[in-house]
């Protein structure tokens, strides 16, 4: 018998009804498609806020799709302080997320100390299914994995709740 191959993620925001939530709780990630746009904002490099069509993307598109359709995007972030070279430039250019229609949040490691937090990053749809994101080490994606659990969805549920009303939305947020 044949083993059922998972959703990718993008079926799975595409199926989203009504919320897709992420908690990031690193504070520096190492993914490929980051590594031009992180040299360069290293080197200098700011998007123009007014010059959208410069930094648009495929990934603000499928933002913009999702919210069109009445599911709400939230994105929570726990951050180190004083804030990692990473997180600096995850800031300068969560801009583009809201411009999109996600919301963002930011909130201080130290103000997470007694929220209980699961081991990893996550996204979690409709209150009905995380997908994991694990990382190495070095920061690199190792790949997804998507639980149904009913206990697992409430743990990352109410941690994901618990940051978002400690969190300070990203306008703000100020790491520099």
């Amino acid at each position: 018998m044949p083993s059922k191959v998972p959703p990718t993620f993008l079926e799975l925001l595409a199926g989203a009804t009504r919320s897709a939530v992420h908690l990031e709780m690193r504070d520096a990630y190492a993914v490929d498609y980051e590594k031009g746009p992180f040299a360069e904002w290293r080197a200098g490099f700011r998007h123009d806020h007014a010059d959208r069509q410069s930094w648009w993307r495929p990934w603000l598109d499928l933002v913009a799709e999702t919210v069109d359709r009445g599911v709400v995007m939230r994105r929570a972030r726990i951050v180190s302080e004083p804030v990692s070279e990473y997180i600096r430039y995850e800031h300068s250019g969560t801009f583009t997320n809201i411009a999109a229609g996600e919301l963002v949040r930011w909130l201080p490691r130290r103000q997470a100390s007694d929220i209980a937090l699961p081991g990893n990053d996550f996204w979690l749809i409709d209150d009905r299914l995380v997908q994991w994101n694990h990382f190495a080490g070095d920061g690199s994606s190792q790949g997804p994995e998507l639980a149904d659990d009913p206990a697992v969805v409430k743990l990352c549920s109410d941690a994901f709740e618990a940051v978002w009303n400690r969190g300070i939305p990203h306008d703000q947020y100020k790491c520099d």
